[in-house]
């Protein structure tokens, strides 16, 4: 992996839009001019690098020069290198006349030189006049690049102004460009938490980015456990020398008063305007903002200060002498107690002062702080502040902020301990009912506990709650376990009561824990649509009761969660991934693990089942990694998710590993669809008959557990390995128990394998195409082209073919076994089918008649059947037109 060339690619990421328009401008002779404006790092000069390259590729004349401070104090000095040799530059009138006829030419039709000027801001005013005037002959054609804010200098205002000269304005790159170009450097992707951690600290500037990614490897908190990137878990980003030299400098340059103030937003910020005017005064912070040190935040009536960057923090911080830290601290603090501490962050500020100071706080204050901070779903801070608390004497409120933070943070083994112990002292129905929610929540989602395990701890509460709404709450807490483990049936018996209108409820958040378990359930029973109406109005519900930043953003994450999963079920495949990228940028940098992770499993989900193994792998890999430390439920399914999409994609031994991995976790609840890694490793393997039975035998599961949609994805795939005849009366039954376009797409699919019917798979086609699932629509193309090449209808096989091919185009490098050239004039048979992807596979005749225990003889004979079939004479060419 060549790091530092691809690093060297990274300020063109995300710059199409502006080369396009370079590529617009220059060829267009009513433009003069092409100004690039940027704050420093975003990748001004690398971009007018790459314009200059494409206008010499066009065969343009060109020339660059870098203005400079130096450079400006001597007359032409910067572009001096550029004009004509031989001009006497002592009479300016005649020289720049002189200049103007040389460069144009004497025919006077060569295409206008471009020239390149770097940081055109510091250009001197000589050089500024003759440039102007070889642009209004248009001699030349000027790219520049300006920093952002240097618009009024000279020469910028020189050149720069009219209509003729096109200006764009490069911004910072954004979360998902950042986490495009992580995975493009790092060749494989990066898991979620990390990339967004890359992009906070670096504020999305590419210059800093680099810095960071180099210094993370270098120091080894950066890597890869074969299936994604992650920052190991410190709290200190490795910072590589040179980076920290640039903002050094930058810092440099400020008075002692501006340092003051520097230091004190980098340990305490965000922090009042009005606060830091009273101290430092208005005339410093003006300069500090105006260099590009603070910037400021407006939230409702109230103005604050923060650093204009991230890693500024870093550096003021590291540079910090502890004397100077803690004196800070303090005085924030006490101004901060002086003040009444009255806005609801200021609890956590002053906690956080109090503990990076003196190591201690007052422990109502820490358990005030840690339920702010459990409110904004800031775990690892409420961690903070909890572990600060004495361990003697915790009372039952700081126990069960304990628990429910260890759960969130992965430690589930602790948090058990610590909600049993909550349990023994609560007495109140309140009391007893926040501890059966959390416990239940942390076996289910944390230990991966049975049902009867998780139904216990929910009962242990009913002596107790005596009330009916306390006995609903029990209730809905009881769906919810049912639906956890696949219970669907028994979770939907248990929500049949749940008011339509939640203003019909006697408690909103009630109510969406009811309304979210009876989407999810009726979703899995394969009534997506109607699984969607439910979830939809649980994320109205959700925005209607939203107030501010802390209220439940998170727990809104959670509700949309559930309904990018009904509409995936449903055949709205595309407006769920679109929902799904919405609700992270809206999450932004809330610290929501489960939200987080959640979403992302039914991302790859719907990934998977539109065909795109690539993206699947990577969201899985995404869940299995942030789920390592424990054993809860999408472990499991994101680790099989991981090993059939590698296997897809034909890497058998990642396959293998994740399979390895999921066999040595230890847990209790079964989900069917987790067989679709040991069926498509076998696929991809060439044993067919092998998926096959693996197929079968998790059918039979999912239907003796009435899971009505995994029982179709089985068996939509056990039909595309051969075994539609077998299968599709209870695919026909299965349809008129589900609802919406895409089971009924697959049902029909499977009736049109079954009968070998060319033009209904073409149906069928157009019907999966619409709902998004391009590789089950390129795999029935294909088999209507090999009906059709069977028959003797040329043509139509072809375009068949080429429809198949489209489709198969959008499915990310899908290997699939079921996309064989429709050249064979009789299809091969499933056992024909088997052996030639064995024999493709390198395997010799006899290792194939071991694995399938047939004759070395019929293995030969099966292989010429299909040499003539395919019209080929050897493996060679077996292999060719498999794998090709």
């Amino acid at each position: 992996m060549n790091v530092n060339a691809l690093l060297r690619q990274w300020p063109l990421v995300g710059r199409a839009p502006q080369l396009a328009a370079f590529d617009q401008v220059v060829a267009d002779p009513e433009y003069t001019g092409f100004l690039i404006h940027g704050t420093a790092g975003v990748g001004k000069s690398r971009l007018a690098q790459e314009c200059l390259a494409r206008a010499a590729q066009a065969g343009r004349p060109t020339g660059s020069a870098v203005a400079t401070a130096a450079a400006a104090q001597i007359p032409l000095g910067a572009i001096a290198h550029l004009l004509p040799d031989g001009v006497d530059l002592s009479e300016p009138v005649s020289a720049f006349a002189t200049v103007r006829r040389l460069m144009a030419g004497t025919s006077g039709q060569r295409s206008p030189v471009v020239v390149m000027i770097d940081d055109l801001q510091l250009l001197d005013t000589t050089s500024t006049i003759l440039l102007r005037q070889l642009m209004d002959a248009r001699v030349i054609f000027l790219l520049a690049t300006v920093r952002t804010g240097e618009s009024r200098s000279d020469a910028v205002a020189a050149l720069g102004r009219g209509d003729a000269v096109h200006q764009v304005e490069l911004d910072q790159f954004g979360w998902q460009e950042v986490d495009t170009l992580l995975q493009r450097v790092l060749e494989g992707p990066v898991n979620m938490k990390s990339s967004y951690q890359m992009y906070a600290v670096s504020g999305g500037n590419p210059l800093f980015l680099r810095e960071l990614v180099q210094g993370a490897l270098a120091a080894g908190t950066l890597a890869s456990d074969g299936e994604i990137w992650e920052l190991a878990a410190t709290d200190k980003l490795h910072v590589t020398r040179q980076l920290t030299d640039l903002i050094r400098h930058r810092l440099a340059a400020t008075t002692a008063t501006g340092r003051q103030v520097l230091d004190t937003l980098a340990l305490c910020e965000p922090m009042s305007l009005a606060h830091l005017e009273s101290d430092a005064g208005a005339e410093i912070l003006h300069e500090l903002e105006d260099s590009g040190l603070v910037t400021a935040l407006q939230d409702r009536r109230r103005t604050s200060l923060r650093l204009a960057h991230p890693l500024y923090g870093e550096v003021l911080r590291a540079d910090m002498t502890a004397v100077r830290r803690r004196e800070i601290l303090l005085h924030q603090a006490s101004v901060l107690e002086k003040t009444g501490a009255r806005r609801r962050e200021d609890a956590m500020q002053l906690a956080s002062y109090q503990l990076a100071a003196t190591g201690t706080a007052d422990r109502v204050l820490l358990a005030q702080a840690a339920a702010l901070a459990l409110y904004a779903r800031d775990h690892s801070r409420a961690l903070e502040f909890l572990r600060a608390v004495p361990e003697e004497g915790r009372t039952l409120g700081e126990l069960l902020l304990l628990g429910k933070a260890l759960h969130a943070e992965g430690n589930c083994g602790q948090s058990k301990a610590v909600l049993a112990a909550a349990d023994t002292l609560a007495e109140s129905e309140p009391e007893a009912l926040a501890v059966a929610l959390l416990r239940t929540q942390n076996l289910i989602w944390g230990e991966g506990a049975p049902l009867h395990v998780a139904l216990a701890a929910n009962d242990c509460a009913r002596d107790r709650v005596v009330s009916p709404f306390g006995l609903r709450v029990l209730r809905t807490n009881e769906a919810a376990i049912r639906v956890s483990v696949g219970d669907f049936a028994g979770s939907l018996a248990l929500l049949d009561d749940v008011e339509t209108d939640a203003a019909q409820a006697p408690d909103v958040q009630l109510w969406l824990m009811a309304a979210t378990g009876k989407a999810a359930a009726l979703t899995f029973l394969g009534r997506g649509a109607e699984g969607t109406v439910w979830a939809e109005r649980a994320v109205e519900v959700c925005a209607a009761t939203s107030v501010d930043k802390f209220a439940m953003a998170t727990d809104d994450a959670a509700v949309k969660s559930v309904l990018v999963l009904a509409l995936t079920e449903s055949g709205r495949l595309a407006e769920a991934r679109s929902l799904a990228a919405r609700t992270f940028a809206e999450l932004g940098d809330v610290p929501a693990a489960p939200q987080r992770m959640l979403l992302a499993f039914h991302l790859g989900r719907n990934y998977w089942l539109a065909g795109c193994p690539g993206s699947a792998r990577r969201w899985y890999a995404e869940v299995a990694r942030a789920s390592r430390p424990g054993t809860m439920i999408g472990r499991t399914l994101a680790l099989c998710g991981v090993a059939a999409s590698a296997a897809l994609l034909g890497d058998a031994s990642s396959a293998e590993a994740a399979l390895v991995e999921h066999a040595r976790v230890a847990r209790s609840v079964y989900i069917p669809e987790e067989r679709l890694g040991d069926a498509w490793l076998h696929a991809a393997r060439g044993e067919l008959e092998l998926a096959c039975k693996v197929l079968e035998s998790a059918g039979r599961d999912a239907r003796e557990r009435g899971q009505t949609a995994f029982e179709v994805i089985l068996l939509t795939d056990l039909a595309r390995m051969g075994r539609a005849k077998d299968v599709a009366d209870r695919m026909a039954e299965l349809a008129l128990l589900c609802d919406g376009p895409f089971s009924a797409a697959r049902a029909e699919l499977v009736a049109a394998l079954a009968a070998e019917d060319a033009e209904r798979l073409l149906d069928v086609t157009d019907q999966l195409e619409t709902v998004g699932a391009n590789l089950l629509a390129a795999e029935a193309a294909n088999a209507a082209a090999m009906l059709w090449s069977r028959g003797g209808h040329a043509r139509r096989s072809a375009a068949a073919a080429a429809r198949s091919a489209a489709n198969a185009e959008k499915c990310e490098g899908a290997l699939s076994p079921f996309l064989m050239p429709a050249v064979a004039t009789v299809p091969l048979t499933r056992r024909e089918r088997e052996i030639a992807l064995l024999a493709s596979k390198g395997l010799t005749s006899k290792d194939i008649a071991a694995r399938l225990s047939v004759s070395n003889r019929t293995v030969d004979n099966h292989l010429q059947r299909v040499y003539a079939k395919l019209g080929i004479t050897s493996r060679r060419e077996l292999v060719e037109r498999l794998n090709g």
